[in-house]
């Protein structure tokens, strides 16, 4: 691998004869294929800046999975990603590769407004005109939003503001261009979609970072769609400063896992949370400093082979408002593994007493967990008819501001936003149970408030 890389950074790689045969060599792909993110970043900063043009114009054989046109016979590909790992390009590629494999082919470019067509998709850094290649350059014809290839192909540029254009244009293929931020998108899709009718196989890219809204929900729900996806931080020409100062602004953040990890984040119907509440009630971990008082609740696995453990720490603050500080939760644990682990949740925040469900047999979960050598009071609880009547009240703590996240728990929220009033649950995995443990823990730290209970710590 050394040899390798240090050939790369010292070749000429200025477009020439022997560098373009060098690096599409089989034993460069393979050896490029075997590195890691990080790798592959310290390859790049050995390069100089004319290397790093070279590098980055060249496209086939060096994008990533994302990026890479799905096998099969697929109607619509739908590229969702976060900012920056590159989409535009991705797109802007594809839409070249049509034009000179169909000499003929009438192309639909569609973003939300015109301006911001000609801005990224026609003359943006990763757009058409910039990919095009020497010998094959682009003509942008202004007055006609006519993007001219020199097969003979043309790309039409239409705006979804005005999706009426669509209606009678007909296309062997399209791009559309951050399709979850169009304003008019349902309208705009179904007029582009009624003239996608040249050829033997029209196709439709999309690509875009997804929101949830109608018309997202209706390209994931197309007959024959074929789906790509990608995060910010695979884009291994970012600056790793960027990368690493948006993780730590936004990770695991509602915004971070949409706009940075390309998740389409949705609402369920009848939902206790929504994604939007719990952003809401998002603090800093210096917001937690010395709380009044810590319960842990847990939701322990029904066998030794099932779900995961929910263990959530929920501490009250010295403000009167409640906090989830910690999600210790372990998957698929044996019972002397996440006994241990409830124990070191327990010292680690000085908690004064453990809530567990019982559904498994109350005096089984507190024998397990004293084999972990864990002292403190254990509170049962019975799912079955407990769920539903704590969790409602527990939520609407939420909607009144009175409990807060003290830093993202990605798994824990996705369950929570699952939960449903009267007792269902349709949020990811089999069950709730970093939710139930939340809400355990929550609903104690509740009903002591109610009943006027003196914090403070109690060991048997």
């Amino acid at each position: 691998m050394r040899r390798l890389a240090d050939e790369l950074s010292s070749a000429a790689i200025d477009a020439t004869d022997a560098w373009s045969r060098r690096i599409r060599t089989d034993d460069f792909w393979a050896w490029w294929e075997t590195l890691t993110e990080a790798e592959r970043r310290n390859v790049l900063r050995g390069l100089n800046a004319a290397q790093k043009r070279e590098f980055i114009r060249r496209w086939y054989g060096f994008e990533n999975d994302g990026q890479r046109e799905p096998q099969g016979d697929w109607r619509v590909w739908l590229i969702q990603a976060g900012r920056g790992f590159g989409k535009t390009r991705a797109g802007s590629e594809w839409v070249s590769q049509v034009a000179r494999d169909i000499p003929d082919a009438r192309i639909a470019l569609v973003a939300a407004t015109h301006a911001d067509g000609v801005r990224v998709m026609i003359e943006g850094p990763s757009g058409l005109i910039a990919v095009a290649r020497d010998h094959e350059p682009a003509r942008w014809v202004r007055e006609r939003r006519e993007l001219r290839f020199a097969s003979g192909a043309v790309a039409t540029l239409y705006s979804a503001e005005a999706g009426e254009e669509l209606r009678g244009p007909e296309h062997h293929v399209a791009w559309c261009d951050e399709l979850a931020k169009w304003r008019r998108g349902e309208a705009a899709w179904d007029n582009l979609m009624l003239g996608m009718r040249l050829g033997e196989r029209p196709r439709t890219l999309v690509t875009t970072t997804p929101r949830s809204n109608a018309v997202m929900r209706r390209i994931k729900a197309v007959p024959g769609i074929a789906e790509t996806f990608g995060r910010t931080r695979d884009n291994v020409h970012l600056p790793d400063n960027f990368v690493e100062a948006m993780l730590l602004s936004y990770g695991g953040t509602r915004l971070g896992r949409q706009e940075l990890d390309g998740e389409l984040l949705e609402d369920v119907e009848g939902a206790l949370w929504t994604r939007g509440l719990i952003e809401r009630c998002r603090v800093g971990a210096d917001a937690t400093a010395k709380p009044v008082r810590v319960v842990i609740g847990v939701d322990p696995p029904a066998t030794s082979r099932g779900d995961a453990c929910g263990i959530v720490v929920a501490a009250l603050l010295r403000d009167g408002r409640l906090a989830v500080v910690e999600d210790a939760s372990v998957e698929n644990p044996p019972p002397a593994v996440w006994a241990q682990a409830v124990a070191s949740a327990a010292a680690r925040w000085g908690a004064d007493r453990v809530v567990a469900e019982s559904n498994m047999g109350g005096e089984m979960v507190e024998n397990t967990l004293r084999q972990a050598e864990l002292t403190l009071p254990v509170v049962p609880v019975h799912a079955s008819v407990g769920k539903a009547r704590r969790a409602e009240p527990v939520a609407i703590a939420y909607e009144r501001g009175r409990v807060v996240h003290a830093g993202a728990f990605a798994a824990l929220e996705d369950q929570l936003c699952g939960l449903q009033v009267g007792g269902g649950y349709a949020g990811p995995g089999r069950s709730p149970d970093r939710a139930d443990a939340c809400v355990w823990a929550l609903a104690e730290l509740l009903d002591g408030l109610k009943r006027g209970r003196e914090p403070g710590v109690r060991r048997v």
